[in-house]
């Protein structure tokens, strides 16, 4: 169930040397479990018990702010807060990853962090991606169709309040 609210904007992975760079997306640390399960609390039904493995196997990307914070030495470095995650399924029967979970921060949207975590996981799935988003949700709707994702089917009462719509890229 791949909820968050806004996450339509899609600036931020820059190209370099061939390849996508994600600086501002980083597999979870322990430390950032916390503040995950903050966040987990903006979905639409969230799923704790799954977040809780994802932490567990490692396969969370979170989202770090890019802020410079100045240190007690007059230092700048990024904080690195998280400020948003994405929980990547794999299934065990196929190739291909389903994204369970996607939250930015209501502060943080419209920053592009919500495409820069999907793009991170497509760069590194092995087949193809599904998610599922409410039909209601249009900023979310435009931000995967514009990342090539298309609706494959309808879950009818996926979710407490109505259906769901699959998406799919392959």
């Amino acid at each position: 169930m791949v909820t968050g609210g806004d996450p339509s904007d899609d600036a931020g992975a820059s190209a370099g040397s061939g390849s996508m760079e994600f600086s501002r997306v980083r597999a979870a640390h322990p430390a950032d479990a916390g503040r995950i399960r903050e966040l987990q609390s903006h979905l639409r039904q969230p799923n704790p018990d799954l977040l809780e493995y994802g932490l567990a196997v490692g396969s969370v990307r979170v989202s770090v702010d890019d802020d410079a914070a100045i240190g007690a030495a007059g230092d700048a470095a990024p904080t690195g807060e998280v400020v948003g995650y994405l929980l990547p399924v794999d299934a065990p029967n196929r190739p291909g990853v389903h994204i369970a979970e996607l939250v930015v921060a209501p502060a943080r949207r419209r920053e592009g962090r919500a495409s820069e975590l999907l793009r991170a996981v497509v760069h590194e799935a092995s087949g193809s991606v599904t998610l599922q988003a409410h039909p209601d949700n249009g900023a979310a709707l435009a931000l995967y169709e514009g990342l090539g994702f298309s609706v494959v089917d309808r879950r009818r009462d996926a979710y407490d309040d109505g259906d769901a719509l699959v998406l799919r890229l392959d």
